[in-house]
């Protein structure tokens, strides 16, 4: 905690130095969105071609899923046709269906679902097999009274917007309480006494980064994009949930003491470590988590509850240091961590570094810049 009001106390000689950046003018965050996004579309032509890693696996996984909402959110601002067909041949090799099938539990499994709801609505509800697995497999878990499936935090992202979305789409708000359940299980139950660190505002991984797990600095280990996820959690929560719902401020408290808690662990280059208490545990420059952090502070600037004094000058160093150092000239993103659950997972990270998979990376990075986009 003595670190964390050192880090306020300083915070001032770095967000905001003599020359702080400003944003770019709005034609220039469009263009190198554009410019990134058609490199990855340019690379997988077949939206429903299979990864293959280590192993082969459906394009309908969370990696992916996690692109998809990238493209959805740039959609919303550049309206390309192109940008729809890709999404609707995406859904369409994949019969609109979850790996795992609709008994899965599983939130990795169920992230597709919320790009699937979204091309149900842009099509007025025209094409019911688009929700009818996803409204299945959500019903299903809530067929049973088991709340504790979310034990990694980067589930929020991937399940509690579908949620969200469910419980607008039928008017049911038993999709919200139950959401509140098995976000509450991890907040407070898993690994023992919850997974959210009441004092420090930031999230275990999971329960093996729980003290007495330390960093070789001996702090606890907060792995920046596992944050970052919850970060996006409560933004798209927030944004959908009706402010009638009784946990609604609990999640609008948890989002506003996370933000409070990052911002002053942003690097003087604008990006976060991936271990964010510990910048010796592979430090180092890093996309993905950074994205998350800058497209929740811009969210909540847009949306009147963070202070843009205060968060905008974050945001413009760490947009015109992604957009400067990490974009190549081709659009591919260098500096995104691999897939992992730790700091030491998906390395190295580098300019000219891939990571595992190329997509969740720019989803992230479409995120943070729409919403940047959006900033007046």
């Amino acid at each position: 905690m003595l670190k964390r009001i050192v880090c306020l106390l300083l915070i001032g000689s770095f967000l905001y130095p003599a020359t702080a950046q400003k944003l770019p003018a709005k034609k220039k965050i469009l263009k190198t969105l554009r410019l990134t996004n058609q490199y990855f579309m340019n690379k997988w032509p077949d939206a429903g071609k299979p990864i293959f890693t280590n192993i082969e696996r459906p394009s309908n996984i969370w990696t992916r899923a996690v692109y998809y909402e990238g493209l959805m959110a740039l959609y919303a601002i550049d309206k390309q046709q192109a940008y729809y067909d890709y999404t609707l041949q995406w859904g369409e090799k994949h019969k609109w269906g979850l790996r795992g099938g609709i008994k899965t539990r599983n939130a990795d499994n169920q992230c597709c679902g919320q790009t699937y709801i979204d091309m149900y609505l842009l099509d007025n509800k025209q094409h019911p097999e688009r929700v009818k697995d996803i409204k299945a497999s959500i019903d299903s878990m809530m067929l049973t009274s088991k709340v504790d499936d979310w034990n990694w935090i980067d589930a929020l992202q991937m399940a509690m917007p579908v949620f969200v979305k469910l419980g607008n789409l039928y008017n049911n708000t038993a999709y919200f309480d139950r959401m509140y359940e098995m976000y509450a299980f991890s907040k407070h139950k898993h690994g023992g006494n919850g997974l959210y660190n009441q004092a420090e505002k930031l999230w275990w991984r999971d329960k093996d980064f729980v003290p007495p797990y330390k960093e070789p600095n001996g702090d606890d280990c907060y792995w920046s994009r596992g944050n970052g996820w919850v970060v996006a959690a409560l933004v798209k929560t927030l944004e959908a949930l009706p402010k009638t719902d009784p946990h609604y401020n609990e999640y609008l408290q948890d989002y506003k003491d996370m933000c409070a808690a990052l911002l002053p662990l942003q690097r003087t280059d604008g990006y976060w470590n991936v271990s964010l208490n510990d910048a010796n545990h592979f430090g180092g420059k890093e996309v993905s988590g950074t994205s998350l952090f800058i497209y929740g502070f811009a969210w909540g600037i847009n949306n009147g509850i963070l202070d843009k004094k205060t968060y905008q000058p974050s945001i413009a160093k760490a947009w015109s240091a992604m957009c400067k150092e990490a974009v190549h000239t081709d659009g591919k993103l260098g500096y995104v961590q691999g897939t992992g659950k730790e700091p030491k997972d998906g390395q190295p990270v580098t300019y000219t570094s891939t990571p595992d998979f190329e997509d969740y990376g720019l989803g992230c990075f479409l995120l943070a810049g729409t919403e940047i986009y959006k900033l007046k």
